[in-house]
């Protein structure tokens, strides 16, 4: 499998942090943001990543993280997204770099907890489809939401008013070659850009979607809220 970190964006929400660097190369605790994802593929077996970057720094990109010989890879592979098109706009730029394989999938703001080698190699046996990472939180409004018939998800709400559960997508998704086929056919939102919600819908109506609750503890860095309570929660756990 090959792993794919979009790292993208403008990172609006975080100015005037953002006015002078990429989100993903702000500080968290002791290291930069875009290591915590480069570390979670790497530690579950996976050589083969791709960086989907953007922006005016993303030459800082390759002078931080080089060929990653500090993560034990012997080459990282870069690319670049023009603006701000959205997750599965991103994603369509991993096609080619994917060249049929199946992919992990993880925004450059999720850092979690836990290893995710079980859902990994979980999904290595899945024949086909998608797996996502849900993960039990007190402000799902904020996310996109998982709704349930029983054990299965019947369907995504992204930032829904009332959420129908307190389980929302965490940034990390398994995808097949499928997944190009399918952002092929979205149409932007309301906000003007391809979303992972709509990838997800369609690998949920083709009933072709599996989940695992994520253990561990887990935070996004979307806005100063979240960058400071995940700064928190890595100094907690390296005392």
């Amino acid at each position: 499998m090959k792993g794919v970190i979009l790292a993208g964006g403008l990172g609006t929400r975080l100015r005037p942090l953002t006015n002078v660097t990429n989100k993903h190369l702000l500080p968290i605790y002791d290291r930069p943001m875009i290591f915590y994802p480069l570390q979670t593929l790497v530690r579950a077996g996976i050589r083969d990543i791709l960086i989907v970057t953007g922006g005016n720094n993303a030459g800082d990109f390759l002078r931080l993280i080089g060929n990653g010989s500090a993560f034990g890879l012997k080459h990282v592979n870069y690319t670049y997204q023009k603006g701000e098109g959205g997750i599965a706009d991103a994603l369509k730029l991993a096609e080619h770099f994917a060249d049929g394989e199946k992919l992990v999938v993880i925004l450059g703001d999720n850092i979690l907890q836990a290893d995710i080698t079980p859902y990994v190699e979980a999904y290595k046996r899945q024949p086909s489809g998608a797996k996502i990472l849900l993960k039990r939180v007190s402000d799902p409004e904020r996310f996109g939401v998982a709704v349930f018939r029983g054990k299965r998800v019947l369907a995504i709400e992204e930032k829904p008013r009332r959420p129908k559960s307190n389980c929302i997508v965490t940034g990390v998704y398994l995808y097949d070659a499928q997944v190009f086929d399918i952002v092929r056919t979205l149409v932007p939102s309301g906000r003007g850009e391809l979303e992972i919600t709509d990838v997800n819908n369609a690998y949920i109506r083709r009933r072709q979607m599996t989940y695992n609750l994520l253990k561990g503890w887990w935070s996004d860095c979307g806005t100063f809220d979240s960058l400071l309570r995940a700064a928190q929660l890595i100094a907690r756990d390296s005392r």
